[in-house]
């Protein structure tokens, strides 16, 4: 069955955050990362097969379309076969407890695809975003994300009214601060992870209770920084091995 121009108009529609907003789907798209959603408590609204990936879906309602007709609506080079729309879910309550990254600016889809994929791999149930980060429904965040999205429950919101009310620890991370590798670090708190070229701002730096570092071990020093996402896996991995 060839896509009728309106499910043409909606799906490219929704590479646009303010579409996504409106009609509350986002697109999905790899026989991996579409079978994770499925798999999840995620509601699918549509899924859309090539014929050869048919059998891979038979216990879901499909649409089969032709490669040529999934290219038309595909944010991939090369399309995978299978293309699915899911409801985007509503935001829950959150609670201070455990750990928590929150992310302070982040515009690098890539970079908030991969942090969500730590989050699901260290076993960090919440992450916050602040308003300005970028969409984590995005398709190219969604694909980055490897089908971790949808277990990481993910809240964008003001960042600097929400650490304010917060009570345990905020921990933000900069090149000014304590060597991670020597001081300690609380069993729970937020941890804050700033911009790509600017860090956490000075805003939400005051609100902190603790500043770390992750020490250059290299004999030239000559390195800026480290990539945000790389920076994440590395503290998260400190504090899990000093907290387990």
């Amino acid at each position: 069955m060839e896509l009728s121009k309106n499910q043409i108009k909606l799906i490219k529609s929704l590479g646009q955050k303010k579409q996504r907003s409106k009609h509350s789907l986002f697109v999905a798209e790899g026989k991996k990362v579409v079978k994770e959603l499925l798999a999840s408590k995620l509601i699918l609204e549509k899924l859309f097969v090539t014929p050869d990936l048919e059998n891979l879906f038979l216990n879901f309602s499909y649409q089969v379309l032709s490669d040529s007709d999934l290219k038309k609506v595909s944010n991939l080079k090369t399309p995978s076969g299978v293309l699915a729309l899911f409801k985007i879910p509503n935001n829950k309550i959150l609670t201070n407890q455990g750990l928590t990254v929150a992310l302070d600016s982040i515009n690098d889809p890539g970079n908030l695809g991969t942090i969500i994929r730590l989050c699901d791999w260290f076993g960090i149930e919440r992450l916050i975003c602040s308003e300005n980060t970028v969409d984590c429904y995005n398709s190219k965040v969604v694909q980055a994300t490897m089908g971790s999205l949808s277990r990481v429950e993910i809240t964008y919101l003001n960042l600097e009214e929400f650490l304010k009310k917060c009570s345990i620890p905020i921990i933000c991370a900069d090149m000014e601060g304590e060597n991670v590798y020597s001081t300690d670090v609380p069993k729970e708190g937020i941890l804050v992870m700033g911009n790509e070229a600017n860090g956490v701002s000075l805003s939400v730096k005051k609100l902190c209770d603790k500043i770390l570092m992750i020490p250059r071990f290299g004999s030239k020093q000559e390195t800026e920084s480290l990539n945000v996402a790389t920076a994440t896996a590395i503290l998260l991995s400190e504090f899990r091995r000093v907290t387990r």
